[in-house]
């Protein structure tokens, strides 16, 4: 249902060949320069909350520091995610807490990078920075808006994953090709479009053999609510 060609995932960092990927690279970037200072100083990769306030800085000097009251009207809050739906209908712009990165924020560039490989048609843009509504600070995703005629259903999801070269594992909605593990992709993060097509808006991805399985079951409220 989606492009074959994504099967083959680039090992290359972001290349910043167009408008979308260049301001990702960028803040990929940056982010990736505070953690090597860090790692040259104090010899540790933990530093997400330094990373965090840093990113704040770098976006209001770059002029990517976004008033979250102008995007749009909210809609929804996810795990991760709080989503504000453009008032054109053309767009939804969710701004992401950096939940899954667990010690720092390079996983989650990484993500990104991934998913509109895997996802084209429903790619994630970043825009800039803003605080959420509960002070914190985010990324600013921006995707497009997907025409549903409802959500898949699990078996379509299985089928789309194995099409694309990933195994499901022992977790629902977890899978993997060995080079990334992807999570969360169950009926209500993944939509069937009017046109037929799959849609995979909301999974959390990494890396293999990086701990991603731990991190996940650690930070997922769907974790801790089937557990109950």
């Amino acid at each position: 249902m989606n492009n074959d060609s994504t099967q083959q995932l680039s090992s290359q960092g972001y290349t910043g060949k167009d408008e979308r990927s260049s301001l990702l690279a960028a803040a990929s970037d940056f982010a990736r320069s505070v953690l090597e200072s860090i790692q040259a100083l104090a010899g540790t990769t933990a530093c997400k909350g330094v990373q965090i306030a840093r990113l704040k800085d770098w976006a209001i000097s770059n002029h990517c520091w976004i008033d979250r009251t102008k995007l749009g009207t909210f809609s929804d809050r996810g795990s991760e995610n709080e989503v504000y739906a453009s008032l054109d209908s053309r767009y939804v712009f969710k701004l992401n807490d950096f939940r899954y990165s667990d010690d720092n924020l390079i996983p989650f560039f990484e993500r990104i990078h991934i998913h509109n490989q895997l996802f084209p048609d429903c790619a994630y843009e970043f825009i800039g920075l803003a605080e959420n509504r509960d002070g914190k600070t985010c990324a600013v995703l921006r995707q497009p808006f997907i025409v549903a005629q409802r959500e898949a259903v699990q078996q379509e999801i299985d089928e789309e994953m194995q099409r694309l070269g990933f195994h499901k594992e022992m977790d629902k909605g977890y899978f993997t090709n060995n080079d990334y593990d992807i999570f969360d992709a169950v009926p209500n993060n993944v939509l069937m479009g009017e046109d037929g097509h799959l849609y995979f808006i909301d999974t959390i991805i990494f890396k293999s053999n990086t701990g991603g399985l731990i991190t996940y079951r650690n930070l997922s409220p769907r974790v801790y609510s089937d557990a109950l």
